[in-house]
């Protein structure tokens, strides 16, 4: 048996995947830099119109209102956890985290997700009450209040939306300001009903409708982060076939004990057991799997195992 993991025979040239994999390193140090500025300025311009909601909310006697300033309050707390995350996620591996401290990005994107989830149900039984008692509103100041918001909340999803991509952890955080922006839509919506039509219904109506979308996206974005902490295949990568490409490559008899993993947002491993022919050949096939890992399947994060039939057909025998 010869196993190997990123290893290099004397003579070859220098495997290209390691720059590969420093590439898409210095691309994630890069993108992660960049997240904590947005989210440092996005954190501010929200706490400071947090609390003029909030202000306003309870002067006009608002659940919209009030209840998108609850929401800001929630992206607070989510902005900072997902700030700590980025930042702390940046720290070296240490011999006990030899994979650093990545996962944390997950957990905040994960507490990120049921926080609204919980808030948002919790408006949903405020606004039952209110809309069988519904209680009078102040439409002009909504409406005031709710454009200040609108335009607070538009800027930060532009600046988010340019990085929500790179990580699940920021993704939380720009679910977090869509659904104020949404929230703000709606406020702005009911004052608008409440002065045109006297509609005081609308107030807790709107924001029932804005609840419900919020809990759709946060639903998706709890599942993405259950998933890549138990260990899920990605789900734009295809196991079966990344088992038959490596399959494929001249020499390789078999392929077991595969697995793929996303160890945090956009960075992914994999590691497989690749049994072959001849022996002499190791070299050759461990090169060309994992430059067709890298190039096909973006997995330049690789462990591969060169087993010969003789080794399988012996660890098979124990495993009986």
């Amino acid at each position: 048996m010869i196993g190997h993991a990123h290893n290099h025979h004397p003579g070859h040239p220098h495997d290209h995947v390691h720059d590969q994999a420093r590439r898409v390193a210095h691309h994630h140090d890069h993108a992660r830099g960049a997240s904590q500025r947005i989210l440092l300025i996005v954190l501010v311009l929200t706490f400071v119109y947090m609390i003029a909601e909030a202000v306003g909310g309870y002067l006009s006697n608002s659940l919209a209102l009030l209840s998108d300033a609850g929401h800001m309050f929630t992206d607070v707390a989510a902005i900072a956890l997902s700030l700590f995350a980025v930042r702390f996620a940046s720290r070296p591996a240490t011999p006990r985290k030899t994979y650093g401290f990545y996962r944390l990005e997950i957990l905040a994107a994960l507490a990120n997700g049921v926080t609204l989830i919980v808030l948002s149900l919790l408006i949903c039984v405020e606004a039952y009450h209110r809309l069988r008692t519904p209680e009078e509103v102040q439409g002009w100041t909504l409406i005031w209040i709710s454009l200040g918001g609108l335009i607070v909340n538009l800027v930060s999803a532009w600046m988010l939306s340019r990085a929500h991509k790179e990580s699940l952890n920021v993704r939380g955080a720009f679910l977090h300001v869509l659904g104020d922006l949404l929230g703000s839509v709606a406020a702005i919506a009911a004052g608008v009903f409440i002065i045109w039509r006297g509609w005081r219904w609308a107030d807790p109506a709107f924001s029932v409708f804005i609840s419900v979308l919020i809990i759709f996206n946060s639903w998706r974005l709890v599942a993405d982060a259950v998933n890549v902490l138990l260990e899920g295949t990605p789900s734009h990568i295809n196991a079966a076939a990344v088992e038959q490409a490596i399959g494929a490559i001249a020499g390789v008899r078999a392929v077991h004990d595969l697995h793929i993993w996303t160890i945090t947002s956009d960075r992914h491993a994999v590691t497989a057991h690749v049994v072959v022919n001849d022996a002499g050949e190791s070299y050759r096939i461990l090169r060309e799997v994992r430059e067709m890992l890298a190039e096909r399947f973006a997995l330049a994060h690789s462990t591969i195992q060169i087993e010969d039939p003789t080794f399988s057909t012996v660890v098979n025998f124990k495993k009986k």
